[in-house]
């Protein structure tokens, strides 16, 4: 069996209550996401030890907390005494210091005296050039790096962030979120990523819990949670899978080559070597459905399928169709119920799937 981290917390409010009951993978980044008030940051808290729910946490096998209703006494390690990094919004850096002194500071709070991955951290956030400059000189995307290279220099079991880009402006959260793909695949920690946006969701999860009113909605693996067509409104208006594609040709009419199981996808050209890894999402939306082939189409991404399941969608009028390629690929397709009528869409249909629009996460 694989390691898994085990959280149960219960914590009232007198107008809220947060009661989940998860086991996570110990690797990778698992994505928390919810609409205002889901619960994200409350139970991002639980974790941390910030707020006191009462529950169990497990992690790397060690008992952080253990506390069970009626019991007097039970095990809860605070904060300070928990392995674990913190990222918030906002980088909080010391601002007197330089950012080398920053870091040398998370290295000191975990006893790290040696400077035991000083410089792998720092490479993987890409500040070498930062080290000696002041944080007020430095951009939001910039400092927000920083405060993840010290929060990493703290040698923690478990690194939380909390929506660490929502005070940035796009242009910075393109500039980070590379560094925060570099994290998920080299960092051998779990991470626990608190977000808002569907993009990110889709760009940096390798496990999705879905919160909805202080309870977890979904939990799982994010390639098959998002292809799901039961999930709840916070994830209706944008409904759509992603992908895990391996670049395979440069085209000379201009176009990418993008293979994954269950066939390949054009796009425009890419930038990358081959063989290089891409996430795209494609949002049910841009699919569309057709009994058969068009050879008149302009529509280049076709794939056969078979209708595995219809759910109603968020607004009146459509319906989510989920489809399953042959290798067990899953597609959503956002399409009216009067289409649905029209081509019999219901489930086990064999159908044509036309991929109008991709969008490239990476």
């Amino acid at each position: 069996m694989e390691p898994v981290i085990e959280a149960n917390f219960q914590l009232a409010y007198p107008d809220f209550r947060l009661q989940v009951d998860l086991r996570l993978p110990d690797k990778g980044v698992t994505v928390l996401f919810g609409h205002s008030g889901s619960g994200k940051t409350t139970l991002l808290r639980c974790f941390a030890g910030l707020n006191r729910a009462r529950g169990r946490l497990v992690v790397a096998g060690e008992i952080w907390q253990k506390e069970e209703q009626g019991k007097i006494r039970g095990i809860f390690l605070p904060t300070h005494k928990r392995p674990l990094g913190l990222v918030f919004q906002e980088a909080s850096l010391f601002s007197h210091l330089s950012v080398r002194k920053n870091l040398e500071y998370g290295m000191k709070r975990s006893g790290n005296q040696a400077g035991a991955g000083f410089d792998a951290s720092v490479d993987l956030l890409g500040i070498r050039p930062l080290l000696d400059r002041a944080p007020e000189g430095l951009s939001g995307g910039e400092r927000q790096r920083v405060a993840v290279a010290r929060a990493l220099l703290t040698r923690p079991r478990l690194l939380l962030m909390d929506e660490p880009l929502a005070a940035l402006d796009l242009k910075r959260k393109l500039e980070i979120l590379p560094y925060l793909e570099k994290l998920r695949e080299e960092l051998d920690i779990p991470v626990l990523y608190v977000s808002h946006a569907p993009d990110e969701v889709a760009r940096l999860a390798d496990h999705l819990v879905l919160l909805e009113n202080g309870q977890v909605a979904a939990s799982g693996p994010a390639l098959a949670t998002l292809a799901r067509v039961d999930l709840p409104p916070a994830f209706a208006d944008d409904a759509g899978v992603v992908l895990e594609t391996t670049v395979a040709a440069h085209e000379a009419d201009g176009l990418t080559r993008l293979e994954f199981p269950g066939g390949h996808l054009y796009v425009s050209r890419q930038d990358k070597p081959l063989g290089s890894r891409l996430r795209c999402r494609i949002h049910a939306s841009d699919v569309s459905l057709a009994l058969a082939t068009h050879g008149d189409s302009s529509i280049l991404n076709t794939f056969f399928a078979r209708v595995q399941t219809v759910a109603a969608a968020d607004t009146p009028g459509h319906v989510l169709a989920q489809l399953r390629l042959p290798d067990g690929t899953l597609l959503l397709a956002r399409i009216t119920e009067r289409s649905r009528v029209a081509l019999g869409v219901a489930p086990g249909l064999s159908i044509v799937a036309q991929v109008k629009s991709v969008a490239l996460l990476a």
